[in-house]
């Protein structure tokens, strides 16, 4: 077997005889390299091998060379025999891949959906009893086996018949001597006789084993294979020990009870899967092959069928009007809202790359203007609607699901989730389902004008993932629907995800509603400078807001709070909460008058020391009382709350039912009858360093700062 990688830069005289048969044209620094990927057999008279072209992806940079497994140049791998450097492990790996890769070529050039004009394609190699080429890759034996199924239905069908003809006659001699007759009416009746004894049939045997293996290739590569028979096949863990050793064994042991040409040439190719021999003759005939060119369109396909809406989204996004095709586009449930009936398109760009390779500007930019092209055909599908117009009649009727992406009250634009997806693969060579954030510098590319506007037309943001190469490959191989539909599920859902959490590192999150009295429109009418850009109305209910500001611009953020929180409730809101639901639970959990008046000085401050009897019941939130050691020179009138804080840090106040007075150490003190315990927050912040002092009356607003450090 002789192994190529797809794009790399060989020196002609390593493979002139490898690439014999195939257009790849030396240039003038002596250097070829080839553009397919795929299996081809070479019948030149040194060569006369398999050949496989295997994806760039498994080319790893380090250190400016371009390393197989991160250990091989290209060059050292090309014989895989028994002087090759690799290791087992590492072979048995090409012999699996390379079988995925010819599956997943196949479901490609299957799909008339796909440009199947890139694909090369001539019979594969077929099992016979003519001459033996020089090495058979695991690839051939699986197809062998296939086909040798396909080919000898009536061979099998004779075999079972002559198995099972006479089993069921009775031994009447030993049915009489060994075994009591019940009698009825004179007549004798055997309960339990005794047929013909049975032998062991090692021609049944070796069709289990042969049915066991077909199932085997059928569930574990997805090739489609028809199993005639009524066998119980070997299974699960039985054998997986027969492709540990166990099946080699006992096709020695049955070896010689064989001998037509047909058994013969059955148990070979048993013995070929288990041993991943080379032996298995091939009628090799013409040229074998099955060539891909410009494998990242395949990428592409297996992308698009995994996460896409093939079909299922408007020819003006897939194909845009200035030219651009997008790679991947779906909708999903969109970032801002907790409503599932309110989608917004994803837009993903596949990247067929060497691993560690960057993604380049060019591929940037053109991501953030697919991004504003579909803003603009989402605009014009609302706001340039014409019943004379067919085209546009049936993108409104296919596609007015997508809500429109501009809110009318705000004049914010809804965040369009966008995203690379590159291949790449796992260091110990496995399959599993891994998707993650790529191990790149770059993980995340943005573009604005504003800046702390991240609901601006404008403002945009590409992130980067990996994922497993050799996963997807055999998913899209296998084609299970069922398999594929629940990976497509998962995935959306941690873009989803994954995408928010980036947008919420960078940016505070709010749910706004208008205070009572309040007019929320009105005040976004009259302030709308301040506010362009940084609001935006994305749930059904459009008298509720979602705020976004930069974390970086904390001081413009204060003021904007400061303002916001005198006509509106404004409470943090995760993306994907119910806002609603969050700020009504800030309403119960908030005194009336701390809503209406938060500015007002009327929460009284207090020191709770570890040493005091009642730290525990302060620290548990059920304090019922608190003495002052002495009297403030505050107007006790004013006090309503109190705020404890208890060793250093603050998490809530209490209301104050009853304000008395008591003596300590024979000076006047203050006794206060405590109520219900009010939270600030789910963490206990220290304060002790801010400019509090115990005895002094603060506002909510000023709290608030303490505990979100902004004093």
């Amino acid at each position: 077997m002789r192994i190529l990688i797809e794009e790399y830069r060989y020196r002609a005289e390593d493979v002139k005889q490898a690439i014999y048969g195939i257009d790849a044209l030396e240039d003038i620094e002596g250097y070829v390299s080839v553009n397919y990927v795929g299996y081809y057999f070479n019948s030149h008279p040194e060569v006369y091998d398999c050949v496989f072209i295997l994806p760039k992806v498994l080319l790893e940079v380090k250190d400016g060379q371009e390393l197989v497994f991160g250990q091989y140049r290209p060059e050292e791998i090309i014989n895989v025999n028994e002087e090759s450097p690799l290791t087992e492990v590492q072979k048995n790996f090409i012999y699996d891949f390379s079988v995925w890769i010819y599956r997943a070529v196949v479901v490609f050039y299957n799909d008339k959906r796909n440009d199947t004009s890139i694909v090369y394609h001539r019979k594969m190699a077929q099992v016979n009893k003519g001459r033996r080429q020089r090495n058979n890759t695991f690839l051939d034996i699986l197809l062998s086996l296939i086909q040798f199924n396909d080919d000898n239905q009536n061979f099998f069908m004779f075999i079972i018949k002559n198995m099972h003809s006479g089993f069921n006659k009775i031994n009447w001699t030993r049915t009489i001597a060994r075994t009591d007759a019940v009698i009825q009416d004179k007549n004798a009746i055997y309960v339990n006789p005794v047929n013909k004894k049975r032998q062991i049939n090692f021609d049944e045997e070796l069709l289990v084993i042969f049915f066991s293996i077909l199932n085997y290739i059928h569930e574990h590569y997805g090739f489609p294979i028809n199993i005639n028979c009524n066998y119980e096949l070997i299974t699960g863990r039985k054998f997986k020990n027969y492709i540990k050793g166990v099946g080699k064994i006992r096709l020695q042991q049955i070896k010689y009870k064989y001998f037509s040409d047909k058994a013969l040439q059955l148990w070979n190719l048993c013995y070929a899967f288990f041993d991943k021999a080379k032996s298995v003759s091939l009628d090799l005939g013409q040229k074998d092959y099955l060539l891909v060119k410009n494998f990242n369109l395949v990428f592409e396909a297996i992308i698009d069928e995994l996460i896409g809406e093939t079909g299922k989204v408007p020819a003006g996004l897939k194909k845009q009007e200035d030219g651009k095709r997008v790679d991947h586009i779906y909708t999903y449930q969109g970032l801002t809202t907790h409503e599932k009936d309110k989608p917004i398109y994803y837009i993903g760009d596949s990247k067929y790359y060497k691993r560690n390779h960057p993604v380049g500007r060019e591929s940037v930019a053109k991501q953030f203007t697919y991004a504003r092209n579909v803003i603009q055909w989402n605009l014009n599908l609302f706001m340039k609607g014409d019943e004379k117009d067919e085209d546009w009649k049936k993108d409104w009727n296919q596609f007015h699901e997508v809500p429109k992406l501009r809110d009318d009250i705000t004049e914010g634009y809804n965040i369009i989730p966008n995203f690379f997806i590159s291949a790449t693969m796992e260091k110990d060579l496995s399959y599993r389902d891994t998707i993650r954030l790529t191990e790149k510098e770059n993980k995340y590319f943005t573009s604005d004008q504003f800046n702390n506007r991240l609901f601006d037309r404008d403002t945009l943001l590409v992130c980067h993932y990996d994922v497993n190469f050799l996963f997807v490959v055999s998913l899209y191989a296998l084609n299970n629907k069922l398999k594929k539909a629940a990976w497509k599920k998962k995935v959306r859902g941690i873009f989803r995800e994954e995408i928010q959490k980036r947008l919420q590192a960078d940016h505070q999150f709010y749910a706004m509603t208008a205070l009572p009295n309040e007019d929320g429109k009105h005040y976004i009418q009259t302030h709308f400078q301040e506010v362009l850009g940084k609001m935006y109305t994305p749930y059904s209910d459009t008298n509720y807001y979602s705020l976004a500001l930069d974390r970086q611009d904390g001081e413009n953020n204060k003021r904007l709070l400061e303002e916001l929180r005198k006509h509106f409730y404004v409470v943090e809101c995760a993306l994907g909460e119910n806002p609603q639901v969050v700020i009504s639970q800030s309403i119960v959990e908030t005194p009336a008058h701390i809503k209406e008046k938060p500015a007002e000085k009327n929460i009284l401050t207090g020191l709770v020391r570890r040493t005091e009897s009642s730290f525990k019941k302060y620290v548990d939130h059920e304090a019922k009382s608190y003495v002052m050691e002495y009297i403030p020179h505050i107007n006790l009138m004013d006090i309503r709350y109190f705020l404890p804080m208890v060793a250093g840090g603050i998490d809530g106040y209490y209301e104050v039912e009853r304000i008395g007075f008591t003596t300590v150490q024979g000076k006047a003190a203050l006794r206060l009858r405590l109520g219900r315990y009010i939270p600030i927050g789910e963490e206990v912040v220290d304060i002790y360093r801010s400019k509090m002092q115990p005895g002094e009356l603060i506002s909510f607003e000023y709290t608030m700062k303490m505990y979100n450090g902004e004093v």
